[in-house]
């Protein structure tokens, strides 16, 4: 009977060996099959013409212990396009990036041999102090990653050193190292895909190319003057930025808190739409590229509805320094300005004169159709001159015309170093050209507007936030005068053939505001960065010794009114001008004294009655507007020849 137990318990303990045996020779085989489909997999994979193809950089590291990595290179292979928070981190396509992304982001794949944990940028450590940077190296990845920065990326390279000489030049001339370095983004809205405008898109095809040269440059001035500079180029982007939970990516391991943000009025509606009610910490911090210009009244939102100053802009109530316009239209907002690419530096003058200046002139304008009903005024123009075209077609252009067509930007400055006269034609409005004509020694004709045009009777300029008037095709251009600009009426024949004779006279040297210029920008941004504050209430900028105090005739603009003074009017100093006391030390005696926002002229008097009415809204302080029977109280200041945005003590 024992025996026949022992006989049993054997038989059971050989069963389950042999049982567990079996299990474990399943795991093994199966543990084995896995391997070899993982083999044959990166072996079929680098096969030409499947998904995951080895490179010169890149080979296929070992998998072990990373089951799902060649799954997740498979996917991410097809669909990093698909959220563009993957471009962010550096992934394009290949193998590297990809491996790189999946092993060091999201630890799907083993690191690659050699590379140690990246450290982002934005947890790199930053210096306290701005330090003009040498070269531009560093800033053309972030712009590679979006196709939206094409033309900004090509015209930025084109100029590089244009841009490390002028930092040089500038940190010769002034201490700069006490410059504190900020976290910048700049968001250019016009070109986010969501804009629909589309000008990225259109800039090699003849489109508008102002705001683009605008951002380009502040992009150079803004990484040469050493901030720290973020694009964004979407609305998942700024997601992104902002560590907006909202894609399949990881957010941000540290989140950049920004101390300025370049914007237009697009990218901040955008914004608005990303952050909610919480964009209002970042509303102080705001600057808006604003080409044209928002005037106070179409700014104040109340104000506006009230008034019915409707359109697709203004409306935003901000502090109408912030926005940040392409010409001095107006002191009631600051001049961003851009650069005029020229030969006025060391090593292309010498090249400059070496071209020889022909009887020809140029036309202003690359759409065909600007060229309609201009047919008398080139007949006179043709009288004493080869005529020139760089215009997308034929059509509405006089047969004698050499027209070029649409041409790179170095192939017009050829042109216009050979060329004696730069021939507006009216249309377009205060563009870059006419001071890119004069920078290389080119005489512009400037067509006088009758009457002068606004968004009160021209349809360009309906719905822009402001009823400005332009006098001539180009009015910064208008003021600089001749003998390097020369006014005329396009329909005064006599009128035409003067300017021509003159100019023709006499040999028109280069010339090139330097406010214009790279380090002109680098110097004006330089100090609007450091100075000019919207966040605390400090009014410590620009300094009081700048301000004089101009009284006003009725009906006429504080604006005017400081200019016939040889002055500028500085609405940052109305605050100070906006109570009694502080009048009476500019002989301003107020027998009688209110509050009002009724009005964009105040602070103002009755001469009279000595009654004086003080504004108790600042957002609707105003250099622009006048009254017909209020003295305007003008705040004042002086400015540097040829860099309006700044006093002479503010530098």
């Amino acid at each position: 009977m024992e025996a026949q137990k022992e006989k049993e318990r054997l038989r059971k303990e050989l069963i389950e060996v042999l049982r567990t045996d079996k299990l474990q020779l399943q795991q093994q085989l199966a543990h084995t099959e896995e391997l070899l489909k993982l083999q044959e997999e990166k072996i079929q994979q680098v096969k030409p013409g499947n998904e995951i193809e080895e490179d010169k950089n890149c080979s296929l590291p070992p998998m072990d212990g990373f089951p799902d990595c060649m799954g997740k290179l498979k996917w991410m292979k097809q669909m990093w396009k698909t959220d563009p928070c993957y471009s962010s981190y550096g992934v394009n396509g290949s193998l590297c990036s990809m491996l790189y992304y999946l092993g060091e982001i999201e630890s799907w794949c083993p690191m690659l041999p050699n590379r140690v944990t990246p450290v982002p940028e934005t947890e790199k450590m930053v210096s306290d102090h701005a330090v003009m940077r040498e070269s531009l190296t560093d800033l053309y990845p972030s712009m590679d990653k979006k196709k939206q920065y094409r033309w900004i990326r090509q015209r930025i390279r084109s100029m590089e050193r244009i841009w490390v000489e002028a930092g040089r030049s500038l940190s010769a001339k002034y201490n700069l190292t006490e410059r504190k370095a900020k976290q910048i983004l700049v968001h250019p809205g016009a070109i986010t895909d969501e804009s629909g405008v589309k000008i990225a898109e259109s800039a090699f095809n003849g489109g508008p190319l102002g705001e683009l040269v605008q951002w380009s440059d502040l992009i150079s001035t803004l990484y040469i003057l050493g901030h720290q500079v973020h694009l964004t180029a979407s609305i998942p982007d700024l997601k992104h930025f902002f560590a907006i939970k909202s894609t399949s990516c990881p957010p941000r391991r540290t989140k950049v808190e920004a101390n300025l943000i370049y914007t237009d009025i697009v990218g901040l509606k955008q914004i608005q739409q990303v952050l909610n009610k919480s964009w209002i910490k970042y509303r102080c911090m705001i600057r808006v590229v604003d080409t044209f210009g928002t005037e106070p009244d179409f700014n104040h939102l109340a104000w506006a509805n009230k008034h019915k100053l409707t359109g697709p802009f203004g409306r935003l109530n901000m502090i109408p320094l912030q926005f940040y316009t392409m010409f001095p239209h107006t002191p009631d907002n600051t001049f961003l300005g851009f650069v005029v690419q020229s030969p006025l530096n060391s090593e292309q003058t010498t090249e400059l004169k070496s071209y020889e200046r022909k009887k020809q002139a140029l036309v202003y304008g690359k759409r065909s159709t600007f060229w309609k009903g201009k047919r008398d005024y080139l007949d006179v123009i043709h009288k004493y001159l080869e005529i020139h075209g760089t215009a997308d077609h034929s059509t509405d252009i006089p047969p004698y015309v050499k027209n070029h067509g649409i041409i790179k930007g170095t192939e017009v400055q050829a042109l216009l170093r050979q060329s004696k006269v730069f021939v507006g034609l009216s249309f377009p409005y205060e563009g870059p050209a006419p001071l890119e004509a004069l920078a290389n020694g080119c005489a512009f004709l400037n067509p006088r507007l009758h009457p002068p045009k606004s968004s009160l009777n021209t349809e360009f300029f309906r719905g822009k936030p402001n009823i400005r008037e332009v006098t001539s095709q180009h009015p910064y251009a208008e003021a600089i005068g001749e003998p390097y600009v020369y006014m005329v009426d396009m329909d005064n024949s006599t009128d035409v053939e003067r300017a021509l004779t003159a100019i023709l006279n006499r040999t028109i040297e280069p010339y090139l505001p330097y406010e214009f210029s790279c380090e002109g920008m680098l110097q004006r941004l330089s100090v609007l960065i450091e100075k000019q504050d919207f966040c605390n209430n400090t009014g410590s900028w620009p300094p009081r010794s700048a301000l004089q105090v101009v009284k006003a005739a009725t009906n006429i603009s504080c604006k005017q009114t400081c200019q016939e003074a040889g002055l500028i009017c500085e609405p940052a100093f109305f605050p100070h001008l906006n109570n009694a006391e502080n009048l009476a030390n500019y002989s301003v005696n107020c027998q009688t004294s209110e509050q009002s926002d009724s009005n964009l002229v105040f602070p103002a008097y009755n001469n009279s009655s000595k009654h004086c009415v003080f504004q108790s809204d600042p957002l609707l302080f105003s250099c622009v507007r006048s009254h017909h029977s209020l003295t305007r109280i003008c705040p004042c200041r002086d400015y540097i020849k040829d860099q309006i945005a700044l006093c002479k003590s503010c530098v």
